[in-house]
């Protein structure tokens, strides 16, 4: 039976000026891993919400044509009962989680559908295994970070085992590691227990790899269905800003394959005699905002021997010392859990040090990893000036209600309530994962505009797990682990080298001549090409 068919579904929110999905037709069998692509405002999201019943249950607007999932017609049959098929896990997980502690939330969809206490508690041992968040199980969902509950939140969906599991950037939270690991864990569902898997992503670099086929969309209409290579090989001839880091890479070298990882571009360049030699000079450093000597005498924000530490708890900051000096832009990395949120908090003075001492030279700014914490009312247009709206590309959505605009959008609605009219910069602006939901076109304006109020004296400390935006932002990179500063040195010195905490061009090319993006690395390419290859 197909899992999932849509025939010509249309879709408008309410107060929308143009609908969110025109005449869309698919189908997705039993066993498929298929990622949905797209820039923000696509459709991808509104897609994943008709597929599990919130749209048009929950959201209202207007519905056109058939969908049906798992045999139910949408028209007919809502979340509570589609769920039952099709596990859904969204772009807010915060917004799913209900109970208090991790297991209960894990446990609560078992004991919904009646499971006896013995087939709850496998249930929920196997999730949490499954997700590698067993020692989190006795953890109160308060407590944990942003890419914590959000793994928290797939196991609870995952622990039904649905035929069909709906993922709207599943891996937007989560670190390199446990990013790589939980597109491994959907491979093997998908393999071993036929779980059919729909997952929207804008970081395609991590799951082009795994996927059996990619539906590109473009104004809420279907502009590609093909294999993955064969859409790595239409983005970049027709969107290339959908185009993985390793498909601009080879374009840009002007070599004809294009790979869907960093294994199969490898591969290519192995074959072609043109994988560069690590050891290869570094290119110079490009000019710096200001000195890291000044940051340190007169610091912008500066944290002295910062401990945070949880009453009969684990110490979530272990003396950090960290000044930013005004001017600079600097990228805050590591894992989930390892103090990057928690530094921030204290940096704005929403959480006070148990030890240690924290000083701004001015106000503080900071935009935390859940956008709809700062939309209070019911018309865009009310919660930011206009001149605020425009800088972030939203002016025309003011009559739209916040809560039907897609994550990238809520992403830069929250960034203009943070930084209003920007008449006044402030001294600090701190940002939580701020590219959740964003494409590569919207990620490229928020860091011209991050640099532009560096440009304008404000330090700029952005947590992050998307080493191609921290390459593209970024002078320097502070990397944490276990609340302690492991690393800090220039974004070439921390990002080129390595695997976890590396690019997709720099994990291809080795690290060989300091390259960290595309365009870098295809001129590295082009220069080899030059010489004879015996």
């Amino acid at each position: 039976m197909t899992l999932l068919e849509l025939d010509r579904v249309s879709y408008a929110y309410p107060g929308a000026k143009r609908p969110a999905l025109r005449d869309v037709s698919l189908i997705i069998e039993p066993g498929e891993l298929v990622v949905l692509a797209g820039g923000s405002a696509s459709g991808k999201s509104t897609l994943l919400r008709a597929a599990g019943g919130l749209v048009p249950h929950v959201h209202g607007g207007t519905f056109a044509g058939e969908l049906r999932c798992g045999g139910l017609d949408v028209r007919e049959h809502g979340p509570a009962e589609l769920s039952a098929v099709a596990g859904s896990l969204f772009q807010d997980p915060e917004t799913q989680v209900v109970m208090g502690s991790v297991r209960a939330e894990i446990a609560f969809p078992l004991e919904g559908r009646g499971d006896g206490p013995a087939a709850v508690a496998r249930g929920v041992e196997e999730a949490a295994l499954a997700l590698g968040i067993a020692h989190l199980l006795d953890r109160r969902t308060a407590q944990l970070s942003g890419g914590e509950l959000q793994r928290v939140a797939l196991a609870a969906a995952v622990a039904r085992r649905p035929q069909l599991l709906l993922l709207d950037e599943p891996t937007s939270q989560l670190d390199p590691v446990a990013g790589d690991e939980l597109i491994s864990l959907l491979r093997r569902l998908n393999e071993e227990w036929g779980t059919a898997i729909v997952l929207a992503e804008h970081r395609l670099e991590r799951c082009l790899a795994a996927a059996d086929r990619v539906i590109a969309l473009r104004d809420g209409a279907v502009a590609c269905d093909a294999s993955a290579a064969d859409f790595q090989e239409w983005a970049v001839a027709h969107a290339p800003e959908l185009a993985t880091p390793a498909g601009r890479l080879f374009a840009d070298a002007g070599l004809g394959h294009r790979p869907t990882g960093v294994k199969d571009a490898r591969r290519a360049l192995v074959r072609a005699g043109l994988l560069p030699d690590p050891s290869m000079p570094e290119p110079p450093e490009p000019p710096s905002r200001g000195e890291r000597r000044r940051a340190r005498r007169d610091a912008a924000l500066r944290l002295d021997g910062v401990w945070h530490e949880l009453p009969a708890g684990p110490a979530l900051l272990r003396g950090v010392d960290l000044a930013v000096g005004p001017g600079e832009l600097v990228a805050l990395m590591g894992r989930n859990g390892a103090g990057k949120s928690t530094l921030l908090r204290h940096a704005a003075g929403l959480l006070r040090p148990t030890r240690g001492r924290v000083r701004a030279a001015g106000r503080v700014a900071l935009l935390l990893q859940h956008p709809g914490d700062y939309v209070l009312h019911e018309r865009v247009a009310d919660e930011a000036p206009a001149a605020a709206l425009r800088a972030v590309g939203l002016e025309t959505f003011g009559d739209r209600h916040p809560r039907d605009l897609s994550g990238g959008e809520r992403e830069r609605l929250a960034l203009a309530v943070v930084l209003g009219d920007g008449d006044a910069s402030p001294a600090v602006v701190c940002l939580d994962e701020p590219t959740r939901g964003m494409d590569r076109l919207a990620k490229e304006a928020l860091a011209e505009r991050l640099a532009g109020l560096a440009d304008a004296g404000s330090a700029v400390v952005v947590a992050t797990h998307d080493a191609e935006f921290a390459a593209t932002l970024a002078e320097r990179v502070v990397l944490l682990a276990d609340g302690r500063v492991i690393a800090d040195g220039t974004a070439r010195e921390i990002l080129g080298g390595g695997w976890y905490f590396a690019t997709e061009t720099a994990r291809i090319l080795s690290g060989a001549g300091g390259a960290l993006l595309p365009a870098e690395g295809a001129r590295l390419l082009r220069a080899i090409t030059t010489i004879e290859v015996p």
